[in-house]
């Protein structure tokens, strides 16, 4: 059986990722298929595989999306780590969809050459601001163990507030709430 519904979209890919994230934010990475993404778009069920090849090369390129918007959100709040750690957990709340597809590499190509690109640009943005604050008798030494400390402690805080599982006085405004912890991280 065959649809009646066009293929071309205009910017189908386009279409498709923005559909995708829709559809995460509302059932989670798990729920999507591709024939679902295809409905909600208008489009023919054989469409989302065209682009796409399969779930795995769409959440890919999903996670290739949301690395290259976390990296961007990040050089925008400035050379601060506690800034650029705030900019982490805004980015996280904003984007959820990206963000549960990011760091499930299960779900996708996590080994893909625009995947690890796109993980090397965010994680040299936190690198970066790590390396302004690493100094001290271990100086450059110090970079790598602090960057595993401030991504555990914004993405641990990020997580746990999309999770609802940090204690109601937190308050309401995840970054506030952020800024507060992120600042205990390099006293």
């Amino acid at each position: 059986m065959t649809s009646n519904r066009p293929y071309h979209h205009g910017d189908l890919r386009r279409v498709l990722l923005a559909v995708a994230v829709e559809a995460i934010e509302e059932a989670g990475p798990a729920a999507l298929s591709l024939r679902e993404l295809a409905r909600r778009a208008g489009v023919s069920h054989a469409a989302p595989a065209h682009h796409f090849g399969d779930k795995a090369g769409l959440l890919t390129a999903l996670a290739v999306e949301g690395f290259d918007l976390l990296a961007e959100a990040m050089r925008a709040a400035g050379d601060d780590l506690l800034d650029v750690g705030v900019a982490y957990v805004g980015f996280a709340v904003r984007h959820r969809a990206h963000f549960e597809v990011m760091f499930r590499p299960d779900l996708y190509r996590a080994d893909a050459e625009e995947v690890r690109a796109a993980r090397e640009r965010s994680g040299a943005v936190l690198r970066s601001g790590v390396a302004a604050v690493s100094s001290g008798p271990d100086g450059a030494g110090a970079v790598r163990p602090n960057m595993l400390a401030a991504w555990s402690i914004v993405h641990g805080f990020a997580t746990l507030w999309l999770a609802g599982a940090l204690p109601p006085d937190v308050g309401s405004d995840p970054e506030t709430s952020a800024r507060e912890v992120i600042s205990r991280l390099f006293p």
